[in-house]
């Protein structure tokens, strides 16, 4: 079983990295065709197709009446989309993430949308109306994200609007299988983890919530070489924010549920922490560089030990 895993997860990751490639030239094209910059398209299309296997993953275990494995998915793979794809994707880069939108100016919010689940969820529980709250911040954030992009938008010549249902449906169409082979890569790389006795509090905060990440990271990376750098930012932070108050909030709206408060303290601290890092870096020199990529990277890291001693303290 442990070859039988591991063969269809490299099978699975492969089909993911094709399908980015195609993504990222329709999502291209579609940005010139509705005449929005690359990191609306991608804010708005790429990030929340990109959030589906976490959406899978905390909506089915909320249902099942498990909603805390939905919390650490979506708060955990959040840290990892911070930390560890933003370091990865800067590594990947020839001279850096460049930040070119004009749109990152409200990078305010993004921190103050982050601190909801924190403060929401302070005593230990998230309820029905924390949910409600928290899926309305992210759907009023994302509608003032697009009324301000309409003030952004790119003038192109010669575009033609027969083209934009063609493209639409051939993004959707690679997206729908790139969201396909992530959710087979995350299945099969959970059942590898377990079949080398990989721990289930490591296998939660690496294997499942960076198996959930693969999706970004692919079309993130796959953005950058081709020198879309918007379309990787708005790809990650717009994943981040759908994670952090609509997906959170659905789970909380299935099946309220009580935790252990350390649990979000350290979770939502981390992610708070790693968005404050992200903006304090794109706000230098207007790059994300490879060192600030490093330190992103070592940021998960410690992360990801601090949650074990933690795990480990909580279970004895």
């Amino acid at each position: 079983m442990i070859i039988f895993n591991l063969v269809l997860f490299l099978v699975f990751l492969t089909v993911l990295i094709k399908c980015a490639a195609y993504a990222i030239r329709y999502s291209s094209r579609l940005a010139k065709i509705l005449r929005f910059p690359e990191f609306v398209v991608s804010f708005f299309v790429i990030a929340l197709i990109s959030a589906f296997p976490e959406a899978t993953v905390s909506i089915i275990s909320a249902i099942n009446g498990e909603p805390e494995l939905g919390l650490g998915t979506l708060l955990g793979s959040n840290v990892a989309d911070l930390t560890l794809v933003f370091g990865i994707v800067a590594l990947f880069s020839s001279r850096g993430i460049k930040v070119k939108s004009k749109i990152l100016k409200n990078s305010f919010f993004y921190l103050i949308l982050l601190l909801f689940p924190l403060i929401l969820g302070f005593d230990g529980r998230l309820s029905k109306i924390d949910g409600a709250a928290l899926i309305l911040s992210g759907s009023l954030f994302f509608f003032h994200t697009y009324i301000e992009s309409k003030r952004f938008h790119k003038k192109f010549n010669n575009t033609k609007k027969g083209s934009f249902i063609k493209n639409f449906i051939l993004l959707l169409l690679s997206l729908a299988v790139l969201l396909g082979s992530a959710y087979f890569t995350v299945k099969f790389a959970v059942n590898f983890a377990y079949d080398i006795n990989l721990s289930p509090i490591l296998i939660g905060i690496t294997i499942l919530a960076v198996g959930t990440c693969l999706p970004e990271l692919i079309f993130s990376i796959r953005a950058v070489k081709k020198n879309h750098d918007d379309l990787a930012l708005g790809d990650i932070l717009g994943t981040v924010i759908t994670d952090a108050t609509i997906l959170l909030g659905i789970v909380a709206l299935i099946s309220p549920f009580s935790y252990n408060p350390l649990n979000i303290y350290t979770l939502g601290g981390a992610m708070f922490l790693a968005c404050f890092l992200v903006i304090i870096f794109m706000k230098s020199e207007k790059s994300i560089s490879k060192t600030e990529g490093v330190l992103l990277l070592l940021g998960y890291v410690a992360f990801v030990i601090a949650e074990f001693f933690i795990n480990s303290a909580l279970g004895s």
